[in-house]
């Protein structure tokens, strides 16, 4: 009987130790939202950056 106990608790240890926790999926989420915020603001700075220089440009051009 005590085997079984063990071979029954050894066997949910086991399962409740493979299950994932909804918190680390949720940290999960967060990561993969915060860098695709970072990578947003960089196309947007580089955009900034080239529509800087374009007038500059253009400026240059003009005068």
């Amino acid at each position: 009987m005590k085997k079984l106990m063990y071979a029954f608790a050894l066997t949910s240890l086991i399962g409740f130790a493979s299950c994932d926790s909804p918190a680390e999926e949720r940290a999960e989420d967060r990561e993969e939202a915060v860098e695709e915020m970072e990578d947003e603001a960089e196309e947007r700075a580089d955009d900034m950056e080239d529509m800087a220089e374009e007038m500059e440009d253009t400026t240059a051009v003009i005068e």
